[in-house]
């Protein structure tokens, strides 16, 4: 008797001394000196938490694109309720520490102390997850496994549920949602931008080291607000390198955040874009970046095919890696500080030689390269925009050397001379403004996916029609002079044909009715 009673004694102190020890844990994790909008986060995620049956496992992952503040919502949710574990551990930079020769076993060695308080030995990830199968299931615990990119990183963590005792929460941030899916989280919260309140109250924390701008800096600071986009990590760094600035050094720093995004910044966002698989879902991700942002998806799909790029997954990749969003319209969105990330990807390569960017789209490095004739046979793509009212005109003999170029937008702009010197790669252009009253017959582009002139000039579409078996969108809206439409018998695989506003239609060729491809037909605003 005496023996059974020592025992449960023994239990009744270990529980004492387990439950004590939890309660002095001072491990907190620094946050921020002044966490602007982190409250209200911390809540969203806690109601995720308490939403499951109190005794489940329950796995939640954070998504969100890189420096909107997942770490730092993670760590405050583990100062928040980490007691009220018996256990809790915060693996800090999943990604990075894994890329290690002993990263694997050293997270896992982590973990196994900061639960049990002791120094184990791992040999190798099989034998750790052995020891994770054995030991934490006797442990209510809190496990935060921050910016993981690989499954094999959750496998090698918390790769089976049984491996932990009812009412464990794990919790993983990430910048992939297919990791999750992958995982069978129960729940993903998605990271939302600061708005403009927080946004500035942040800034304003970084920069004047108060909660406000002063006087003089109001302005100036709800453009630099307004060019982070409500993501944390630019607030922070712009707001500290601005502190006790002058007003003229800050407006430099906005004129050069035009050209050039801050280093600290870019190195941060640049990690997910060099995660990416493959060379094919980069280029996606850079076309996006200089041409289609706003564009319908299904439509940007249709060009990118063309250019070989399988745009189908590499764009659902690109949604998965917060890369590039699609709105409730079907239009591509991006940030523009991924947007400029992915300019400066291809400035860098070639800094001083605009001529030889892979694609071209800063104003005065278009004209110079269109007027000065010095395109080389690097340029993918080019856009320019000019001022509808613009009469500046270039000659077709700038783009001769242009021999890879694939996608074109003018906007405003004219072209003179003989149009053989357009590169026969062209897979999209995109001519809004075009002045000539058809299309020459010179111009001919067989391997064209999507033309689209709007408000132009033309009133008969071809003289001479041609057959373009690859031209699958034709979008000639806003057309005022436009008579008649073009034999859609020589546009076999036509998918999208846009004619709206244009009111001086009169004859529709009766080949419309042999497109047997079409999915979508707009003749709005066309009856005089």
């Amino acid at each position: 008797m005496y023996h059974f009673l020592c025992r449960d004694e023994c239990e009744i102190v270990k529980s004492i001394v387990a439950n004590v020890t939890r309660l002095l844990d001072k491990t907190d994790l620094f946050i921020a000196d002044n966490p602007v909008g982190v409250e209200s986060r911390v809540q969203d995620m806690i109601q995720l938490l308490d939403s499951q049956q109190s005794n489940d496992v329950l796995l939640l992952g954070m998504w969100g694109m890189g420096g909107i503040g997942k770490t730092t919502i993670a760590k405050a949710i583990y100062n928040k309720i980490g007691r009220n574990f018996e256990g809790r551990s915060f693996l800090a930079n999943v990604r990075e520490v894994w890329e290690q020769v002993t990263g694997p076993t050293y997270l896992q060695e982590r973990l196994m102390h900061d639960i049990f308080k002791e120094t184990t030995k791992i040999q190798s990830i099989e034998l750790g997850k052995y020891m994770f199968n054995e030991r934490l299931c006797h442990k209510k615990i809190l496990l935060i496994l921050d910016d993981v990119n690989k499954l094999d990183q959750l496998n090698a963590l918390c790769g089976n549920r049984k491996w932990f005792a009812p009412g464990s929460r794990i919790i993983i941030t990430t910048r992939d949602k297919h990791i999750l899916r992958g995982n069978r989280v129960d729940k993903i919260y998605m990271m939302k931008e600061m708005d403009e309140g927080e946004s500035l109250e942040l800034f304003s924390w970084h920069a004047f080291k108060q909660t406000s701008p002063k006087e003089d800096f109001s302005e100036i600071s709800r453009n630099v607000v307004k060019y982070s986009g409500g993501l944390p990590l630019a607030l922070e760094v712009l707001g500290s390198y601005l502190f006790d600035r002058e007003v003229l050094e800050w407006n430099c720093v906005l004129e050069k955040l035009k050209r050039i995004p801050n280093d600290q910044v870019y190195k941060k966002l640049k990690i997910s874009y060099d995660g990416l698989n493959d060379d094919t879902e980069k280029e996606i991700f850079l076309d996006i970046a200089c041409f289609f942002i706003g564009m319908d998806r299904h439509d940007v799909i249709h060009i990118l095919n063309g250019c070989g790029l399988f745009a189908e997954i590499g764009i659902r990749i690109l949604v998965e890696r917060s890369l590039v969003t699609v709105d409730d319209k079907n239009k591509l969105v991006m940030h523009d500080l991924l947007r400029d990330m992915g300019r400066e990807i291809i400035r860098e390569k070639s800094p001083k030689k605009p001529e030889e960017h892979s694609r071209l789209w800063f104003h005065e490095d278009v004209l110079d390269v269109l007027s000065e004739h010095t395109g080389t046979i690097d340029v993918e793509g080019l856009i320019l925009k000019l001022p509808s009212f613009s009469t500046q005109c270039f000659s077709t003999k700038a783009f001769e050397n242009m021999k890879k170029l694939r996608l074109l937008q003018l906007s405003g702009a004219q072209l003179e001379g003989d149009f053989k010197y357009l590169s026969r790669n062209l897979r999209w252009l995109y001519w809004n403004g075009f002045s000539l009253t058809c299309i020459p017959s010179n111009f001919y582009q067989r391997n064209l996916i999507s033309l689209e002139l709007e408000n132009s000039n033309v009133k008969l579409v071809w003289k001479e029609m041609q057959r373009m078996e690859k031209l699958k969108i034709l979008n000639l809206s806003h057309s005022y002079h436009l008579r008649q439409t073009p034999d859609f018998s020589y546009l076999p695989n036509l998918e999208k044909l846009v004619l709206k506003d244009c009111p001086r239609l009169s004859e529709v060729s009766h080949s419309i009715g042999h497109l047997n491809k079409v999915l979508l037909i707009n003749l709005k605003d066309c009856i005089p």
